[in-house]
């Protein structure tokens, strides 16, 4: 929820539902309540542009997945043919078409009808960032060559618009544009959940729907609100899983899951000096039949198909991604289907044998590892494939909806009869001085400890008191001046 009304907020006309108290003293929400509608409204003001930037260009970048399959057609399907070729004759194509590069990884078909994708680093390609090369499986044809990103294979157009997500295509400094938005977003969703619920109604139907009859102010209100409760829980995890790749509080969280032991595990596939085609140091692992009489068996490498072999006995039955062994490592191939439910196993295979050398399942995981894993991948429209997508367009739309709305309210609560171009104040300064010391001192504590936790959001809220004061002393400064 982006931005409350200034005065009234969240709230409409009719007074606010309030617990039983003694006379004379106020409960605790309606000491407090002055005060949230203070932090929704400067938050929702002045990181509202942000979130709407995050919210559109995020919007985009679901419907990229589909836009990709569409743009890039010609790479990525081919007619289905009677058999495949095997593997290595993909990878000598893509070799064959850029001399200069070197195969990193490759990524089989994984269905009828797709072609295999071979990853190679070469001159010119950004850091991070592969060539990939789109082979037919079929006739090992080079079907043209685009950059892609990421673990998800991402292709130009959606690698941009992730870009424009991430950083404004300004690289590493733009990055705290979007970790300012994602640190903002939960305090204003949470804080416009809590202003909305506690408003007094006569049915629980006129908070998960906009209010019937209703016009101007009161009707954009009840639109903000209404589809905000809605939007709340996928907000605030998006803002959660945002922050976990964030720089700065992105290191604190990967300490704390360090700490909890939640680390994501890997794969070992570090190869042990000697180790070889006699199987030294793989006790307990046996060589698959039939492999012996395989061609490669007697050389350094066995190939990628005897790979992908190896892995398939293993267990691994879905789409695969194989990288290729370097100095001191061997083969890993990994699953990577993300789709629930998720196959993520993975297996590191010795170059001259053959043989498994280590294998790492997706249920032997960490509880928070395979959270972390799943709110990642969803957060990238990845973990349910285009249900997972559409739900992101939405949660997205749904956004930018709250924040023009909220916009809306913040202009038709402006005092017209005072100056034309005015625009609606926020709640009169001092409120948290009405707030009782048994809240007012465990609020400042947590709001301590999540400053301290997530850096922007407390260097951003400390600036906005700073600011907030400076502008106090200066109006009472004139207030006196004209009394004198």
């Amino acid at each position: 929820m982006a931005i409350d009304d200034p005065v009234q907020g969240i709230e409409s006309e009719r007074p606010t539902a309030a617990p039983e108290t003694t006379p004379g003293t106020p409960s605790a929400w309606s000491s407090l309540r002055p005060l949230v509608l203070r932090l929704h409204f400067y938050a929702g003001l002045l990181i509202a542009p942000l979130l709407l930037v995050a919210a559109t260009s995020g919007f985009l970048y679901a419907l990229s997945y589909q836009a990709e399959k569409v743009v890039y057609r010609h790479e990525l399907r081919v007619p289905v043919g009677d058999r495949t070729v095997p593997l290595s004759a993909q990878l000598d194509a893509a070799r064959a078409a850029h001399p200069d590069g070197t195969v990193t990884s490759v990524r089989p078909s994984a269905e009828d009808g797709a072609t295999t994708r071979v990853l190679m680093t070469t001159p010119g390609i950004e850091e991070g960032k592969s060539l990939a090369v789109f082979v037919d499986p079929y006739t090992a044809e080079v079907r043209g060559e685009l950059t892609s990103y990421g673990s998800s294979g991402a292709l130009p157009l959606r690698t941009w618009l992730s870009e424009l997500h991430r950083h404004l295509q300004l690289g590493e400094p733009g990055r705290i544009y979007s970790e300012l938005a994602a640190s903002w977003l939960w305090v204003v969703a949470l804080g416009g959940l809590l202003l909305w619920t506690a408003r007094k109604r006569t049915s629980k139907r006129a908070m998960l729907t906009p209010e019937r009859g209703a016009t101007g102010r009161r009707r954009t209100l009840s639109l903000h609100g209404s589809l905000g409760l809605w939007a709340v829980t996928g907000l605030v995890l998006l803002s959660a899983t945002g922050l976990t790749w964030s720089r700065f509080a992105g290191e604190n969280i990967g300490a704390v899951q360090d700490q909890l032991g939640g680390a994501t595990p890997v794969v070992t596939a570090t190869l042990e000096p000697g180790a070889g085609g006699s199987g030294g140091g793989h006790e307990g692992h046996e060589s698959m039949p039939g492999m012996e009489d395989m061609p490669g068996m007697d050389g350094a490498d066995v190939g990628a198909d005897l790979a992908v072999v190896a892995a398939r006995q293993a267990g691994l039955d879905g789409p695969l991604a194989v990288t290729l062994p370097t100095d001191g490592r061997g083969y890993v191939v990994a699953e990577t289907d993300t789709q629930f439910p998720v196959r993520l196993d993975s297996v590191a295979i010795d170059p001259a044998n053959g043989m498994v050398m280590d294998e790492l399942r997706f249920a032997d995981y960490p509880v928070l590892a395979q959270l972390t894993r799943f709110g990642i991948d969803a957060h990238m429209g990845v973990f349910l494939g285009v249900v997972n997508q559409l739900a992101l367009a939405v949660l997205a739309l749904a956004l930018i909806l709250i924040i023009l709305w909220g916009y809306r309210m913040w202009w038709l609560r402006r005092p017209t009869k005072e100056r034309k171009l005015s625009a609606g104040r926020a709640m009169p300064r001092g409120a948290w001085r009405k707030v009782p010391m048994t809240v007012l001192l465990p609020l400042l504590a947590v709001t301590a400890m999540a400053g301290w936790f997530v850096p922007l959001l407390g260097v951003s809220l400390l600036a906005f008191l700073v600011l907030d004061g400076a502008l106090g002393l200066l109006a009472r400064s004139r207030t006196r001046r004209r009394a004198h």
